[in-house]
């Protein structure tokens, strides 16, 4: 009998077991005998406020505002990989009324008209019909938050899926090219773009010459489906030629060929010089004043000049050229010059010669004189 004690002390709407007990038939508990009491008090309540405590969690997280459409106007959450079969179609909505996409970028590049993308009153609209291998990649949206002519994206309204469109004749993403450079930066990764069309596909890395596979460990060489394979400390052995080799139910298949350039020049702002053709000259002398970058091979230079005769509009010639340079098979580097001529050198052009060269991680102020002799 005492193993039905604690029963009374359930709450309504639990079991109602312990309806029956009479006030005459309560004695008083034995020592140690209510043991099982705290155990049922503690699991009891624990319940709700543990799911209470992960709701509050999972409030304070972004949460996806887009939806995919699917038959007879059934909707769902996307997964964050989605598997289509080629020459599908689809359909993706974002909760909001200013809403911006994402998607792979070739679409725009060539104006694609199987895409449609549409503002409604409240939500953003995304069709793309007829689908194809090529259009594999990550869907993404986000809410707009615009204060006048100030915008941003909110971070908390946002959504994204990666979807494969699957096809057994284009187990890679199809690219416009037939070869690709991939530069390697000893800095920072450097990807190799071989991504698949299959998620389930082997995919292996080959290096041309010597003809070998290059095995994937984890660490410095790993692959990812949606990117490709990643060098994480790419050094200059890692230079030279490869492709990838994809194989799924079927006959192998080869990716384009990537030649891989290693850069010497460490990234950062541009690694400027300067010179003058003479740091004298006569009247009437012609003048340059040469400013030379070394860079990265795919990071772009801009240059300004800032030279005497510039308040009153003296007339000069600037020109700006650049080029990749050869160190040693597989080191590349680009070379970017800008040079100011100065013609019938004068009295008001001597002084000094600012040259500034910008790129995307910061700017390099040079400067030189020329005097009058």
């Amino acid at each position: 009998v005492s193993a039905w004690l604690p029963l009374p002390l359930l709450s309504v709407g639990e079991s109602g077991a312990g309806v029956g007990w009479s006030a005459k038939g309560k004695r008083p508990k034995e020592p140690g005998e209510n043991k099982i009491k705290p155990l049922n008090k503690k699991v009891k309540p624990k319940i709700p406020k543990l799911k209470e405590k992960e709701s509050t969690d999972s409030s304070s997280k972004s949460q996806s505002i887009m939806t995919q459409v699917m038959d007879k106007g059934r909707f769902q959450k996307p997964a964050a990989t989605l598997s289509l079969s080629a020459g599908q179609n689809i359909e993706l909505r974002c909760k909001g009324n200013n809403i911006r996409w994402s998607y792979p970028s070739y679409l725009d590049t060539f104006k694609d008209s199987r895409l449609s993308i549409k503002q409604l009153d409240r939500y953003g609209q995304l069709i793309l019909v007829n689908s194809t291998a090529a259009d594999t990649g990550e869907y993404s949206c986000w809410l707009q938050l615009c204060h006048g002519d100030n915008c941003k994206k909110d971070e908390s309204k946002t959504g994204s899926t990666y979807i494969f469109f699957t096809d057994k004749g284009e187990l890679f993403v199809p690219t416009p090219n037939y070869f690709e450079i991939v530069y390697l930066h000893p800095d920072k990764p450097s990807v190799i773009p071989c991504r698949i069309t299959i998620p389930s596909a082997k995919v292996t890395l080959h290096r041309e010459f010597p003809a070998e596979e290059i095995k994937t460990d984890g660490t410095n060489v790993i692959y990812d489906m949606k990117r490709g394979f990643i060098y994480q400390h790419p050094t200059s052995d890692h230079k030279g030629v490869v492709y990838c080799r994809a194989e799924s139910q079927g006959a192998p298949q080869i990716s384009i060929k990537y030649q891989l350039l290693y850069v010497e020049v460490p990234s950062g702002p541009p690694s400027t010089t300067i010179m003058a053709s003479s740091s004298q000259a006569e009247g009437g002398d012609n003048v340059n004043i040469l400013c030379t970058v070394l860079g990265e091979p795919d990071i772009e230079v801009k240059f300004s000049w800032m030279y005497p005769g510039q308040e009153s509009e003296r007339p000069v010639t600037i020109q700006d050229s650049w080029r990749l340079i050869n160190r040693g098979i597989g080191h590349t580097t680009r070379i970017s010059r800008s040079v100011i001529v100065i013609e019938d050198f004068e009295t008001s052009d001597a002084g000094n010669y600012v040259c500034v060269a910008q790129n995307s991680r910061g700017q390099t102020t040079v400067a030189t004189s020329v005097e009058l002799a």
